[in-house]
């Protein structure tokens, strides 16, 4: 185990001297890979304050029942009644036109509006919270109250959320799509990269395996090479990722201010971070695998 573990040490030390002897190439190669990740690793920071951001505004989903103006306290009453007796409704709230002329009067955004009203144009209303929120149960309340006798209208107050939501899963779904192509992308810029470097050693290379080198001695470096090369360009990624989001940051606030949005970029977490080193590292070992397998079973290291 201990003699194991000295031969991945020395292959590993061996990898960061050779990317240590060439500081331009170790660093136009880490900020290829940089570019790469911080596209979607942007975009899922942007797209996890998004889905945050749905999630505080959704609150407890509620159904808006809006009454006819004409509609008699006969109607009002059985509609009432009506709810009570669906076991799918949680709560009832009965808003009286009046009291919702009162709050539009209240709201700062609207006083000046409701001041110039003459008679009051609101209706009454009825405010339910389902018991389920599943979008099945939402469609059977809301189709069976619009055919309640006195009812104008129905409407679902978290339906701009449901859409935000869905538009946030589109944006992740377009985000891993992304990072999937950007990351065969990476694959094969390692596996060109340990490629130049087999054929730059192949006598060496070659003239070790004469001498007994077992190939999986002679693998470890080049394995070792790409995923310090991968971390590196991760590393970066990382912190140009904050450079950017500090940029951002104040005229995002600002956007979100001036429409009242309460949305906040937030910097990723260690765990994040970690991921996103992790897997860099992790690509550049799969494409420097691959590059190996195919290289050191061929010519280039036999002629």
């Amino acid at each position: 185990m201990t003699n194991w573990l000295a031969l991945h040490f020395a292959a590993l030390r061996h990898a960061a001297r050779r990317l240590a002897r060439t500081p331009l190439g170790t660093a136009l190669s880490a900020l290829v890979v940089a570019i790469a990740l911080l596209l979607p690793a942007l975009g899922y920071v942007l797209a996890d304050s998004v889905a945050q951001l749905a999630s505080s505004l959704s609150g407890q989903p509620e159904i808006s029942i809006f009454m006819e103006m004409n509609a008699d306290s006969a109607q009002t009453q059985n509609v009432a009644a009506k709810l009570r007796g669906d076991p799918g409704v949680s709560a009832l709230r009965f808003v009286p036109r009046n009291e919702a002329l009162q709050a539009l009067a209240s709201d700062a955004s609207f006083g000046d509006v409701a001041a110039t009203l003459g008679n009051n144009p609101l209706p009454d209303a009825y405010v339910i919270t389902p018991r389920s929120d599943s979008g099945a149960e939402f469609e059977r309340l809301r189709d069976s109250v619009s055919k309640l006798p006195g009812v104008a209208h129905v409407q679902l107050d978290t339906e701009w959320v449901q859409r935000l939501a869905a538009l946030v899963a589109l944006g992740r779904l377009s985000i891993a799509i992304l990072a999937a192509l950007l990351g065969i992308a990476l694959v094969i810029v390692t596996f060109n990269t340990i490629r130049l470097q087999i054929l730059t050693q192949r006598q060496e290379i070659g003239v070790s395996l004469l001498l007994g080198a077992t190939r999986p001695w002679v693998r470890r470096p080049f394995l070792y090479f790409g995923a310090l090369q991968g971390a590196l360009g991760g590393l970066l990624a990382w912190a140009l990722l904050l450079i950017i989001l500090e940029l951002i940051r104040a005229p995002t606030q600002q956007l979100a201010d001036a429409y009242g949005i309460p949305l906040m970029l937030s910097n990723p977490g260690t765990l994040e971070t970690l991921a996103l080193i992790a897997l860099a590292g992790a690509l550049g070992w799969l494409g420097a695998a691959l590059s190996v397998r195919r290289h050191l079973h061929d010519r280039l290291v036999t002629d």
